[in-house]
């Protein structure tokens, strides 16, 4: 019997840290992105910011759930970008719109297609949205990127009422907080007038206090082991904190 577990976004960053602390040894992972090559993960190629990656996955999810027969079913949406930064009158329009259905869409939908295919499973089913602290403060030039995270909040609240009352998967919304990786990098390369917040990350950097990419994985994992955590929660891994 072997357990499944998709993570999005698995080739670098959180996503690749997830993949390398994960507690179920005997797992087929699969690492959901357009480049891959993540030792220990098999690769799954899809554009999520693209509607026809979406499909690929879900029929993925489906082919993989046929004849399952394992204890446990993951799925870790962690796939996002801020690119493009800045004010959103002044941003080219097509990239603008393939942030919006990373961002925005595509955890609703690829997470429907995840509950969906899981439906009525007879196994330990969780789903984690990755999520930030965008979702609740507004940061100029991160139009895209908070309301994308407001998003995906507010769906884990509705969606895990609804599987409290009809369903019995684990739905979470978690915020690991400013994770070490090349999106902070990019962060930090800002000018003040696109993204006036730069400095407040870039004191984050050289004040040593970012979180490593391992510290925030084994964060996750831990956190899916925790017994006073309810369905549709949203958590801060930094202290804790659920709404």
């Amino acid at each position: 019997m072997t357990d499944l577990v998709w993570i999005t976004g698995a080739s670098t960053g959180l996503g690749r840290a997830l993949v390398d602390a994960l507690p179920l040894r005997d797992a087929r992972v699969f690492d959901v992105s357009r480049s891959g090559g993540t030792p220990g993960a098999e690769h799954v190629s899809a554009d999520l910011a693209d509607p026809s990656g979406w499909v690929a996955v879900e029929a993925h999810l489906r082919r993989q759930l046929e004849a399952f027969d394992g204890e446990r079913v993951v799925f870790v949406h962690n796939a996002g970008t801020i690119d493009p930064m800045g004010f959103a009158s002044e941003l080219p329009i097509d990239p603008y719109r393939r942030q919006v259905m990373l961002n925005a869409a595509a955890p609703q939908v690829l997470g429907q297609a995840f509950l969906a295919a899981t439906n009525g499973l007879d196994a330990r089913v969780e789903l984690v949205q990755i999520t930030s602290g965008a979702a609740t403060t507004p940061y100029e030039g991160w139009s895209a990127y908070g309301a994308g995270k407001a998003a995906a909040e507010q769906w884990v609240r509705t969606v895990g009422l609804e599987q409290a009352a009809r369903g019995g998967a684990m739905v979470l919304a978690v915020a690991p907080g400013v994770v070490a990786t090349r999106m902070q990098e990019q962060i930090r390369a800002m000018d003040e007038r696109d993204f006036p917040a730069v400095d407040k990350f870039r004191g984050l950097h050289e004040r040593g206090e970012l979180i490593d990419p391992a510290e925030a994985a084994r964060g996750i994992w831990q956190l899916l082991e925790r017994d006073d955590i309810a369905t549709g929660s949203v958590v801060d891994l930094r202290s804790l904190t659920t709404s």
